[in-house]
C-alpha cells in the first residue's frame, strides 16, 4: 500500500469526522480516562497520523517515564504499517522522526511560562513549524484555569491545536462522607471542572470487556454523550471502527 492511500483509509478519518473534521488551530482536546485504559496510545496515534501527512508534531511529556515515548511511537507505527503492507517503510520512519520533537517537563518543577517559552523558541526562533501538540501526563487536579487559557491563546496566535490527556480518579469522598464520582453527570470528568469552557472536544475511553469505546462528551458549543463508533482493540490499542 501507498503513503497516500494508508492516510485515506486511516481510523483517524472517521475519528474526525466524529469531531466535525478534527482539532482545529487554537482548539484544545482532552483524551480521559482512568490509568492504563490507552490515552498514549491514542495521542500517539493522532500524532502518527499528522507526521504520516508530512506535518510536525511536538510531543510534551510529564510523566516520569519520559523513555518509553519513543517506543509508544516505533511499536505502534510498526503494528499499524505492518498490516497494511506499507511501501518503503523504513524511509518514512526516517521521515516521521524528523518532523517530530518530544520534550520533557516536571510539573513541579517548571513554570506554564517557562514551558510556552520553550515551545515557542522551538517553534519560532528554532524553525520548527508544529501543526498539532501532544501534552502527556498532565495533572489538571494540579493545575490552575489560567495555565488553560493561556495555552489556548498560544495556539489561537501560532496556529496549533492542542491534544491533552487527562487522567480519571476514582470516586472520592466529601467532608460530609457523600461519594463524588469521577465523572459528572455530561460525563464530563470531575477534575476538568474550571476547565471546560476552555476546551474545545472531551473524548472518553470507556473499558468494556473486550474492547476499549470511545465516546465523546462534548465538542465546541454541544454538551453530548455519543460513542464514536470506534474501538481500541485491547492487544494492540489501536484505534479500530466498530
Amino acid at each position: 500500500m501507498v503513503l497516500d492511500e494508508l492516510i485515506q483509509r486511516s481510523p483517524i478519518r472517521i475519528f474526525e469526522q466524529s469531531i466535525n473534521g478534527g482539532l482545529k488551530p487554537g482548539e484544545i482536546g482532552v483524551i480521559a480516562s482512568p490509568n492504563g485504559v490507552g490515552k498514549t496510545s491514542v495521542l500517539v496515534q493522532l500524532a502518527l497520523d499528522k507526521l504520516l501527512q508530512g506535518k510536525k508534531v511536538i510531543h510534551v511529556s510529564f510523566t516520569q517515564h519520559v523513555q518509553y515515548v519513543p517506543v509508544w511511537y516505533e511499536d505502534i507505527f510498526t503494528e499499524f504499517t505492518s498490516k497494511k503492507n506499507l511501501e518503503n517503510t523504513a524511509e518514512i520512519k526516517n521521515d516521521l522522526v524528523k518532523n517530530r520533537v518530544l520534550m520533557n517537563f516536571n510539573q513541579d518543577g517548571v513554570t506554564k511560562d517557562q514551558i510556552l517559552r520553550s515551545l515557542r523558541a522551538m517553534i519560532i526562533e528554532g524553525g520548527f513549524k508544529a501543526d498539532s501538540i501532544i501534552i502527556d501526563g498532565f495533572d489538571f487536579s494540579r493545575a490552575e484555569k489560567s495555565s488553560i487559557v493561556q495555552v489556548k491563546t498560544f495556539a489561537t496566535e501560532l496556529g496549533v491545536s492542542v491534544w491533552y490527556s487527562c487522567s480519571v480518579k476514582d470516586a472520592e469522598r466529601n467532608a460530609d462522607g457523600s461519594s463524588v464520582g469521577p465523572y459528572d453527570k455530561e460525563n464530563i470528568p470531575v477534575v476538568l471542572d474550571g476547565f471546560v469552557d476552555t476546551i474545545d472536544v472531551v473524548i472518553i475511553l470507556q473499558p468494556k470487556h473486550d474492547h476499549v469505546e470511545l465516546s465523546i462528551s462534548k465538542d465546541r458549543d454541544s454538551i453530548i454523550s455519543k460513542s464514536m463508533a470506534m474501538k481500541l482493540d485491547p492487544k494492540t490499542l489501536l484505534i479500530l471502527e466498530v
